[in-house]
């Protein structure tokens, strides 16, 4: 019964910062826009990544000089 006078505050303290973090993060705008960064993973990207474009600036004109073909 003890051990109440000891939860029973500090349940309410995470409370308190709970609902605090919560006011806060609506106040600095993370809830402002939730649908775009959704979409962004659905949304086709047309540039390639910039480990293609790296090997193809690396790439050499001469046969065998790209590392990563299977020209052998």
């Amino acid at each position: 019964m003890n051990i109440l006078y000891l939860l029973i505050p500090l349940g309410l303290v995470l409370l308190g910062l709970a609902v605090a973090a919560f006011f806060w993060a609506v106040r600095s705008g993370q809830f402002d826009d939730l649908e775009t960064p959704a979409m962004s993973v659905v949304m086709d990207d047309d540039t390639k990544p910039a480990a293609e474009n790296r090997r193809k600036k690396t790439q050499g004109s001469e046969p065998g000089s790209d590392p990563y073909s299977d020209d052998d």
